[in-house]
């Protein structure tokens, strides 16, 4: 059974940086993309960056340049770093294959204010 663990999140003023982890268990995870997304409260969770088992990476309009996602397939664990962070971008941040087919993790909430 695959688990997937998040962690990294906090309070940041605007502005500010953050590098999130997701660490995968019990799963072919070098064989697979990944994906970070996010729920911000009363909306739907969003895709913000997904990479290919290569590497190949795609992020949408919102988090282009300022979101980057990596991959370390020996550590099973995927990052996605975070800069130029904005309110808009408060939310819990979750991780999961892309696309999304294992039970979603707790997350990890980020809060951007001053």
């Amino acid at each position: 059974q695959v688990q997937l663990v998040e962690s990294g999140g906090g309070l940041v003023q605007p502005g500010g940086s953050l590098r999130l982890s997701c660490a995968s268990s019990g799963g072919a995870f070098g064989n697979n993309a990944m994906g970070w997304y996010r729920q911000a409260p009363g909306k739907q969770r969003e895709l913000v960056a997904s990479i290919s088992s290569g590497g190949r990476t795609n992020y949408p309009d919102s988090v282009k340049g300022r979101f980057t996602i990596s991959r370390d397939n020996a550590k099973n664990t995927v990052y996605l770093q975070m800069n130029s962070l904005k309110p808009e971008d408060t939310a819990v941040y979750y991780c999961n294959y892309y696309p999304p087919y294992v039970a979603w993790g707790q997350g990890t909430p980020v809060t951007v204010s001053s």
